[in-house]
């Protein structure tokens, strides 16, 4: 029998991130017949649009299904803007009949608020929306990866990460060869493990190359709640203050201070923009020493108050104003987001 698998599609939903998980179900097909089916499912019923409006047809609503072997909830931004305690419901009552439960993107988030994530399995997000996974279901441990498979539970970053996904799944169902010519369809030139980087690694990201600059960075990334002194920092990698500060100047034309800050104000407006938390509450996770200090040096790096961008800026990725190498800081350039081209 063709493994059964159903995508509830919610609105404003990553279409690469649901594309890439059912084309290579299609080609898997093409090679050995019948292999999967799958169903598209809504809230309702009725087609659903994407976040680049493209909208899809469902098969059904996600509460005439009573039973599949595997349902994929797609999400995007404000993947709980149409949570409710129904839609929490159906996915208890399938996972009770058996249903492995997975997330795509950020459907990590709707399986979570139902209370379906947990145990041994590690969960995987978007990395855009891994700091506010994190804070708002702070017990459960959430991975970087591209993917976790774990027993009856998968979840994906999404973006292209769902084909390494479902390669790795057809992979273990009809072994290596076949998910090998699958990917060879899609022009892949290799089939990426779960435990590659989701991101690009600091090197790419800031176009620098000098090894303890990038070490610095990751140190940076790493420490946000609470920010380490310069020195601290020019001890992690071994090296001077003077030295480190050098190595900011020459090749990001910053000082390390003021690139710290940076990082720590982008990861702020991320978790305005994609969680309910108080302000007090991200200014303290970010690691700013009051709300008055915080409130300042946010509206002098986005042009608004912490309060009125997140009111009026709604789904806006939040990442677009990440620092970028050899720039001035304080402007705002205009990156897209990744999972959802």
């Amino acid at each position: 029998m063709p493994e059964d698998m159903s995508f509830l599609l919610l609105p404003g939903f990553s279409a690469i991130g649901f594309m890439s998980a059912v084309e290579p179900l299609r080609v898997a097909n093409r090679f050995r017949g019948d292999l999967y089916r799958w169903r598209i499912l809504s809230l309702d019923g009725a087609p659903v649009a994407a976040s680049n409006g493209i909208s899809i047809n469902a098969d059904a609503a996600i509460g005439d299904v009573d039973a599949t072997r595997t349902l994929f909830v797609v999400a995007g931004f404000e993947p709980l803007a149409c949570y409710t305690r129904v839609l929490g419901d159906c996915l208890k009552r399938l996972a009770r009949a058996g249903a492995t439960l997975g997330g795509i993107d950020t459907g990590s988030f709707v399986l979570a608020e139902a209370g379906l994530l947990g145990g041994a399995d590690s969960v995987t997000v978007h990395w855009e929306a891994l700091s506010a996974f994190r804070e708002r279901y702070p017990s459960l441990d959430a991975s970087q990866e591209l993917f976790e498979i774990g027993a009856r539970r998968i979840t994906c970053a999404g973006g292209t990460a769902s084909i390494d996904m479902m390669l790795d799944l057809i992979g273990r169902e009809h072994g290596a060869a076949l998910a090998s010519a699958v990917s060879e369809q899609f022009v892949v030139s290799r089939i990426r493990q779960r435990s590659d980087h989701q991101r690009m690694e600091v090197a790419a990201r800031y176009g620098v190359h000098n090894r303890k600059l990038i070490q610095v960075i990751g140190v940076m990334e790493q420490h946000m709640e609470e920010p380490l002194t310069p020195d601290q920092l020019a001890r992690e990698i071994g090296v001077t203050r003077r030295q480190l500060e050098r190595l900011f100047c020459a090749s990001l034309k910053d000082t390390p201070t003021h690139f710290y800050q940076q990082l720590r104000l982008t990861r702020a407006r991320e978790l305005l923009q994609q969680t309910d938390m108080s302000i007090t509450s991200i200014c303290v996770a970010c690691g700013f020493e009051s709300p008055s200090h915080f409130s300042r040096t946010y509206r002098a790096r986005f042009g608004a108050s912490p309060r009125s961008d997140r009111q009026g800026t709604g789904g806006r990725n939040a990442s677009e104003l990440a620092p970028s190498p050899g720039q001035n800081l304080i402007s705002a350039p205009q990156l897209s987001h990744l999972s959802q081209q």
